[in-house]
């Protein structure tokens, strides 16, 4: 930080009042008033992880979130 202070570069930053919004969510998600599955575009194994790195790096699919199950 104190290097890029010395460069003059101004940083804005803010936090996200999760906590004050997350109970209220997860009541209309449980209500079915919200579905969030389409945040989650793929499904993978850990095997495919590299390949998933990759596909990631490049911005290739439309990838959003990846689910990876361990077995």
């Amino acid at each position: 930080m104190g290097s890029a202070i010395n460069r003059g570069l101004t940083f804005r930053m803010a936090q996200t009042p999760v906590q004050r919004y997350l109970p209220q969510l997860m009541a209309r998600i449980a209500k079915g008033e919200i579905d969030p599955s389409f945040v989650i575009t793929h499904r993978a194994s850990l095997e495919q992880g590299p390949e998933l790195c990759n596909t990631f790096r490049d911005k290739k699919d439309g990838r959003i979130k990846v689910v990876m199950n361990p077995r």
